[in-house]
């Protein structure tokens, strides 16, 4: 069992809000998340991965959910995996992103996260981001295309 930590991270500026997405190596958009390391928390593998895929520096707000899925390990084959996210807060760093493991990283309006999620992101995910956007008082539906 492989267990990652990532989050969906926000800020507000001005009374609107933003949210953080990246395009992962394989092109898809995503949310930032990394291997948990010995010793660590859920928390600090995810406030420690997103800092390092994209420069920000996070708070976490709360858990948001667990997904668990199988994926093919290029050495281990078949693999089970568990995701915790969270709601992450983001206070400060500078956006950049880690060309090693992703493509880039960006802040979107948050209809226009979800749009993304749902065109070009894991399904796994939506649930993940419909809850962190539902829990900023921002209502998507699984069909909203803009």
């Amino acid at each position: 069992m492989e267990i990652s930590a990532g989050g969906v991270v926000f800020r507000k500026e001005n009374g609107a809000c933003w949210i953080q997405m990246i395009q992962d190596r394989y092109g898809k958009i995503t949310l930032p998340k990394g291997k948990m390391e010995p010793g660590e928390t859920e928390e600090e593998t995810a406030l420690r991965e997103i800092s390092e895929e994209t420069g920000i520096e996070g708070e976490i707000v709360e858990p948001i959910e667990t997904i668990s899925y199988r994926f093919t390990h290029p050495k281990h084959g078949l693999m089970d995996k568990r995701v915790h996210y969270f709601l992450v807060r983001a206070v400060g760093g500078n956006l950049h992103a880690q060309i090693e493991e992703i493509r880039g990283v960006e802040w979107l309006e948050p209809r226009e996260a979800w749009r993304q999620q749902v065109q070009y992101g894991y399904n796994n995910n939506d649930s993940v981001l419909r809850q962190a956007l539902s829990r900023l008082g921002i209502e998507v539906s699984g069909d909203e295309m803009g």
